[in-house]
């Protein structure tokens, strides 16, 4: 299948890409580069020996986004693209419910007029707010933790609806929990522009140096040490799990968790990198960030049974890949030509 895949230079769109190339699939990119590098679509042909087309666009703009549509015909889109940090979206909801609204539906409103069928939509564990651990798939949402959650929870309710109206319009909603790691080659992975929203790129930050100390938003919480529990997961089993919605996606809408099914608190984490990779990590504990909860982690069986999909990386998988990527060519070296990249700028 020929894929265009939303923010597909970024962190998970990018191992995705890699991942539905490693299954036989076509990918075109799109994305607005504005928390990702262009030069990730040099190590993504690197990494496949494919070149990939790419288009400099903001899925917000419905004319830029139909000339993909005019310019390739597709059989699916895998939508990335939005705005994600949890902190930021209680800071400035009207932002992030415009971006990661108006991006959904110009989104399925081009597949819909362009006959393309096949939407995966990138999802989020937030969407479940404080339900008891484990998450299921059936349970009553509670966005309202943060914009971030109820923007991702909103788009969820327009592609089901969409979906309903339109039968042969399948959709499948992927919520899916913390990804870190990194590709084994070391040369895509977790590297922001700015300051670090999410805990692995800064604890490898720290580690080269870049930073003094991380920061851990709270010990006061009623987990195994206080910090919070997350269920990370390792970004190439979450893109493996993106081609296997992908590839089974039948008619109608379907949710999946893509997890581990287990929760590691921030001190475990940071304790599991320490000795993976025989460094320290500085930190200090500060107040609790705003729109966090204590801990989530999946009920990921639903998707092994319908998908035939399970997480396989260990954490000790994911904290090497992480290290290797921020400590090798990986991160140094996001910078140069484009090369044979077809770019295309709207």
């Amino acid at each position: 299948m020929r894929i265009l895949v939303t923010g597909g230079a970024g962190y998970i769109g990018s191992h995705t890409c890699v991942a539905l190339i490693d299954a036989g699939h076509s990918v075109i990119v799109a994305d607005n580069l504005c928390n990702s590098r262009v030069e990730v679509l040099d190590r993504m042909k690197e990494i496949t020996g494919k070149d990939i087309p790419f288009y400099h666009i903001d899925v917000t703009d419905y004319v830029a986004v139909e000339r993909v549509f005019v310019e390739h015909e597709m059989d699916g889109v895998i939508h990335f693209a939005g705005l994600k940090a949890v902190g930021e979206s209680v800071e400035k909801p009207l932002f992030y419910y415009y971006n990661n609204l108006v991006s959904t539906m110009i989104l399925a409103k081009a597949c819909l007029h362009y006959g393309v069928n096949r939407f995966v939509f990138s999802s989020s564990a937030t969407v479940y707010g404080d339900n008891e651990v484990p998450f299921v798939e059936t349970m009553k949402l509670k966005p309202r933790m943060n914009p971030y959650g109820e923007s991702k929870a909103m788009s969820e309710q327009i592609l089901s609806d969409i979906a309903r109206a339109n039968p042969s319009f399948s959709v499948s909603l992927l919520r899916y929990f913390n990804p870190v790691g990194a590709h084994e080659s070391g040369l895509i992975g977790e590297a922001p522009n700015g300051i670090p929203n999410n805990l692995m790129p800064y604890v490898t930050q720290v580690a080269a140096g870049k930073r003094e100390k991380l920061r851990i938003f709270g010990d006061d919480y009623p987990t195994i040490d206080g910090t919070g529990v997350r269920d990370y997961i390792h970004v190439m089993d979450l893109a493996e799990g993106h081609v296997a919605a992908l590839e089974n996606l039948l008619e109608g809408v379907h949710i999946y968790n893509l997890g581990t099914g287990r929760g590691t608190s921030v001190l475990e984490l940071v304790k599991a990198f320490e000795e993976a990779n025989g460094v320290e990590i500085p930190f200090e504990v500060v107040e609790r960030r705003a729109g966090d909860i204590a801990e989530f982690y999946a009920d990921a069986s639903k998707a092994e049974q319908e998908l035939g999909w399970k997480a396989k990386r260990d954490l000790v998988a994911m904290c090497r890949d992480a290290w290797r990527f921020e400590s090798s060519a990986g991160t140094l070296a996001l910078s140069g030509t484009l090369g044979t990249v077809n770019v295309s700028h709207s």
